[in-house]
């Protein structure tokens, strides 16, 4: 299946669009005080210029996946972009709260309209092994590096304008995305609606994702123990499980069961999910750290950051195609877990009168683990797809990245929180207090990427890269 004007230029519109969702997702975080300061938040009403989007984000993706497979991924893909572009308008223009969180659940509902189908486009788009990989190491580039990147643009934007162009900014790049979608992305056949119109299993998902989100979220304000984490979490595992009876005996599934079957696929989202949660440590805390602890500005804190996101982009577009072809996708992750546990475990020490150079450059270039797991994961995660479950695959490992984010955001922010509250009341100073609390969560993130390891090891199967080596000894 090509497109009119070549593989190439859809990957660049499909990377374009993965890079506008996951620039908006760490853009904001960098103008939150002033944000704060001109709408009038509360701080905790704050909390839901992130919780709304998330919420709307993570559970929405597998429903979207699905649909595409049935109505069409282009026409996903464009709708979910015009939506996003169209609530980026009115998150900009917004002169109150209750407006502001309303546009970032829009723009949670495009994001996931949009980024569920990508892969599965991607997939069908570049079948040779060689020239996937090297796609979706781009695609994987987007969402690796795009983090980093949007703290630095989210940064300038703020300081020399104002917190309304990180928004605004979205225009031109989603219009223009749109255009070219419309041209350059195949026109995939459609299956219909009666291929998988499994109504009350799509409500069964959506709900339980969105409670189990919505309690995650909320764990730093109400405790892991409380009624209403226990109360919603619950809540959220009884529909989850009750979708997934559901689609053991419907007719026809929303998720046929079938595509988590593969010990590769299943291992590699399980994978996928600790990794993400424990590296939101680096991504979030780590520029907590720059600014409470050192006293780095919005800009500065971003340009801090950069070395990671160049690094990344450079092992995921220069290297780990390579690796992959020559050594399979298992040994690759498991490299760049290594190399991940590192990070953190070097956060784990970080003094509070750090020095950039030698305290926390390192650290930055020790990032390019990620470019290396990230691809290897994707191709692991896309190995057993169907074209015509494409886009569920897609969506699944969608999913299993935003929930492990949200577990993230939720348990490493608490442990922080609660560290730093126990040191505070022992009478250490406040930078003190709080690099204490963050290097709890550091180490708690090695944690999580150790048993991320430990899954990868057991679960995975050595792909033919790996078994080919191996035979050649044998023989």
């Amino acid at each position: 299946m090509r497109t009119p004007t070549g593989p190439r230029l859809a990957l660049g519109v499909l990377a374009t669009g993965m890079l506008m969702t996951v620039l908006d997702g760490s853009i904001v975080t960098v103008a939150m005080p002033a944000i704060q300061h001109d709408l009038g938040f509360t701080p905790v009403g704050l909390s839901w210029v992130v919780n709304a989007y998330l919420i709307a984000f993570g559970s929405l993706l597998l429903l979207a996946g699905r649909l595409g497979d049935l109505v069409g991924r282009k026409r996903m893909f464009l709708a979910g972009t015009g939506i996003f572009t169209a609530a980026s308008l009115l998150a900009g223009v917004a002169t109150s709260p209750a407006v502001l969180v309303a546009a970032r659940f829009l723009q949670g509902v495009g994001s996931a309209t949009a980024s569920a189908v990508g892969l599965g486009i991607l997939v069908t788009l570049f079948t040779e092994p060689r020239e996937r990989a090297r796609a979706i190491a781009v695609f994987s580039f987007t969402g690796a590096a795009g983090a980093s990147l949007g703290q630095v643009l989210g940064g300038v934007l703020t300081d020399a304008l104002a917190w309304n162009w990180i928004f605004f900014i979205n225009l031109p790049i989603g219009a223009a995305t749109v255009l070219v979608a419309l041209r350059a992305l195949p026109a995939d056949r459609a299956r219909g609606l009666s291929a998988g119109a499994d109504v009350l299993g799509a409500l069964l998902v959506t709900a339980g994702l969105m409670t189990g989100i919505y309690a995650v979220v909320k764990i730093e304000e109400h405790g892991a123990g409380s009624a209403h984490t226990l109360g919603f979490g619950a809540l959220a595992l009884a529909l989850l499980a009750s979708f997934l009876l559901r689609q053991a005996k419907a007719a026809q599934p929303l998720m046929p069961l079938r595509i988590l079957r593969s010990r590769n696929v299943a291992g590699a989202n399980a994978v996928q999910m600790l990794m993400v949660a424990a590296l939101f440590s680096f991504q979030v805390l780590v520029a907590l750290y720059l600014q409470k602890v050192l006293g780095y500005g919005a800009a500065g804190t971003g340009f801090a950051m950069l070395p990671a996101a160049l690094v990344i982009g450079a092992v995921s577009l220069g290297v780990s195609a390579p690796l992959i072809a020559r050594f399979g996708e298992r040994n690759v992750l498991l490299a760049g877990l290594v190399l991940l546990v590192g990070v953190l475990g070097l956060l784990a020490r970080v003094p509070v009168h750090a020095s950039y150079a030698t305290d926390l450059l390192p650290v930055m270039l020790l990032a390019a683990g990620f470019g290396l797991a990230l691809p290897a994961l994707t191709a692991l995660a896309m190995s057993g797809a169907r074209e015509a479950d494409a886009g569920l695959a897609s969506g699944v490992f969608n999913t299993t990245q935003q929930i492990g984010m949200a577990l993230g955001v939720a348990v490493l922010s608490t442990l922080a929180a609660a560290r730093t509250e126990t040191l505070t009341a022992a009478g250490k100073p406040t930078p003190e207090a709080l690099t204490g609390g963050y290097h709890l969560a550091f180490a708690v993130g090695a944690a999580l990427l150790l048993l991320a390891l430990t899954v990868a090891l057991t679960v995975l199967r050595p792909t033919s890269a790996e078994r080919a080596p191996q035979m050649t000894m044998a023989a």
